[in-house]
């Protein structure tokens, strides 16, 4: 009997829902994982990853394994209980099959099984069958090992009994299916580690595991790295402050159940200027904040400011203390266990539970109030700071003003550096920020003077890792890119979010020397983008311009390369069976050297050009990257290069 017959002859509601159920990820995956670019690619690890998070939440397994194996498939194996083999009498499968094939499918709708469990759109592992061409799942459990391969979601078999085994968990190897993630299937290290890392500092205790076996080392091993925290977000804190100078000894570490509600949460203040505060529910990044938060910020606050009060620390400040000040130069990650959570947002990253602020308010009400008792030079050295960021504020927001006033919306006019395009519609237009005025000079020459602005900026622009607030704002080349662009920062009272209401360009495009100036100018202008302008980035506006570094040619014959290995390739060609010193070999020290034709057809054309999109895929992993990038730490810095210096890469 053909597969097509045997389907025919078993038609029922059962196996109606199970085909829907897939066909429908496999035709709109995007509804299931987001997308299905870079970082839809990586969720399907992060889905696997979760059901051996959640053995381990439960009690049952202490250890998680991820391999990049070669090709781009991925194997993850933990020593959990192993998923059930067994035969479910409602669906009369094998339990292992009906996890792999049907949505909504496992042990995390039983409160029994699973107390709480991580995963976004918990859709689970039957989600990243149906994406994947190929993928298997092996159980060692009770002394047996059991296997199940799929293709395209499509058991090849049933479950089986393959061996005796002295482990217990389970192991899945999936690809990637290409014809679904069509921009790239290749998988990036660095992500997967951040988030593995952020795995183990939020499930203290687990030990996480990243293997590359794609390229071997000089001594025949594969880079792998283990991720391993004991001391869990008390850890995090310190790690996404190891390149500022924290005004505390260690971290404030609270941990409880406050109203049936499991909340964890460390944070310590530290010399900068910047809040940073990263929450999470259930392990998902809840990098638009909600009822957690909002806990969190009224217990710090109201603690904060009873505590000054009753020791009239604040008896002699002239300004009004707001619960801004309270958290300049903070660092806090929040997480919180929710059996039923309900997300908001565009995102649907924001937590929903009403109950959980009470729950967070009290948690770091009661321990915070027990520590400023308890550690009264702490408390003291808290509250200087606190009355500091007051009186800078007050500066800022004067600056701040000041910019605004000279904006678009104020009616003052553009920058005069600024070459504006004539077209007026911000999805069509697009402005490139240009290291100085010579390149900013061909690149006006260069241009599609209908849809592309060109702004110079003159030198490197300020560190705002390392500036007060208002220093900011007073900065020349800072306004010019506020007034340009369009937007506006808000007041503190509404956390200073920014206003798109008037964003002038929907393609902002960072453009400077392929050197190591025009890099750090790169980083300055992506650091300024991140501290105060992130709304920009997370919309999908930043872009970085890759000119090229050599041009190559022989006679009229011609080629643009990129990097060291394209412009030996490109020799070779044009030389053909001719002498090589035939071939001449220009190498652009900046775009200045470049014609107005050159950098239109390489960097401005879009249809020839290549622009790198900046992203953010994991807030906390570029809150420490930044901080240690522009920060006054040598050492960190250092090593991040001689690590990425090779492998440097940006999402597209």
């Amino acid at each position: 009997m053909s597969e097509e017959q045997d389907l025919k002859s078993n038609y029922s509601a059962d196996n109606i829902q199970v085909l829907e159920g897939l066909e429908a990820v496999r035709k709109r995956p995007s509804m299931y994982i987001g997308d299905t670019g870079v970082k839809g690619l990586h969720h399907l690890v992060y889905e696997v990853v979760d059901n051996s998070i959640d053995e381990a939440l439960a009690g049952h397994a202490d250890t998680i394994d991820v391999r990049i194996l070669e090709g781009n498939s991925i194997r993850v194996e933990d020593n959990g209980r192993g998923i059930p083999t067994g035969i479910n009498k409602k669906e009369n499968k094998s339990a292992l099959e009906i996890v792999m094939t049907v949505l909504h499918a496992g042990g995390k709708f039983d409160k029994d099984t699973y107390k709480v469990s991580g995963g976004l759109h918990g859709v689970g592992v039957s989600c990243v069958n149906a994406l994947s061409t190929d993928l298997k799942a092996e159980v060692h459990r009770e002394g047996k090992i059991w296997m199940q391969e799929y293709k395209i979601g499509v058991p090849q078999y049933d479950v089986k009994e393959v061996g005796n085994t002295d482990k217990r968990g389970t192991i899945v190897t999936f690809t990637p299916d290409p014809t679904i993630f069509t921009q790239t299937t290749e998988y990036k290290y660095d992500t997967l580690a951040g988030r593995l890392r952020e795995l183990s500092f939020l499930n203290k205790g687990i030990k996480l595991t990243l293997t590359d076996e794609r390229e071997k080392l000089d001594d025949g091993s594969y880079f792998s790295e283990t991720f391993h925290s004991e001391g869990g977000l008390k850890e995090f804190v310190a790690f996404l402050d190891d390149t500022r100078t924290s005004i505390l000894a260690e971290p404030i570490y609270i941990e409880g159940i406050k109203n049936g509600v499991p909340v964890e949460l460390a944070f310590q203040y530290n010399d900068s200027y910047a809040e940073n505060v990263h929450s999470y529910v259930n392990n998902i990044n809840t990098h638009e904040g909600g009822t957690h938060i909002a806990g969190f910020r009224r217990g710090l606050t109201r603690t904060l400011k009873t505590y000054a009060d009753k020791e009239g620390l604040l008896k002699n400040v002239k300004m009004e203390i707001t619960g801004d000040d309270f958290r300049e130069g903070l660092t806090a990650v929040v997480s919180v266990k929710v059996q039923e959570p309900q997300f908001e947002g565009q995102t649907k990253t924001k937590l929903g539970n009403s109950e959980v602020m009470g729950s967070v308010d009290v948690a770091v009400g009661e321990a915070l109030g027990n520590y400023l008792e308890e550690n009264p030079k702490e408390a003291k050295m808290i509250i200087n700071k606190v009355i500091l960021a007051a009186t800078a504020r007050a500066a800022a927001r004067k600056a701040r003003e000041m910019v605004q006033r000279k904006s678009v919306m104020g009616g003052s006019g553009l920058p005069g550096k600024l070459a504006d395009c004539s077209d007026s519609d911000p999805e069509r237009c697009e402005i490139f920020l240009v290291e100085g005025d010579s390149a900013g000079g061909t690149a006006k020459q260069g241009r599609d003077r209908n849809i592309q602005a060109i702004l110079p900026l003159k030198g490197k622009i300020l560190n705002v890792e390392k500036a007060m607030e208002h220093k900011i704002y007073e900065n020349d080349e800072i306004k010019n890119m506020f007034t340009a662009i369009g937007v506006s920062i808000g007041t503190p009272e509404d956390n200073k979010a920014l206003n798109l209401t008037k964003l002038r360009y929907h393609k902002i495009v960072i453009m400077t020397d392929a050197d190591i100036d025009g890099s750090h100018i790169t980083t300055l202008i992506l650091t300024f983008f991140y501290r105060y302008m992130r709304a920009l980035i997370e919309a999908g506006y930043v872009y970085i311009a890759s000119p090229p570094l050599y041009q190559v040619k022989k006679g009229k014959d011609f080629e643009y390369c990129w990097n060291d290995a394209q412009r030996d390739a490109a020799v070779q060609r044009l030389k053909g069976a001719g002498k090589e010193d035939s071939v001449h070999i220009q190498r652009y020290k900046g775009l200045g050297e470049m014609n107005a034709e050159q950098l239109w057809d390489t960097t401005l054309n879009p249809a020839t050009r290549t622009l790198m999109q900046a992203t953010i895929e994991s807030a906390a992993e570029c809150d420490h990257t930044f901080s240690m990038l522009m920060g006054d730490e040598v050492a960190p810095r250092r090593d991040f290069i001689e690590r990425n210096a090779k492998y440097a890469k940006i999402d597209a």
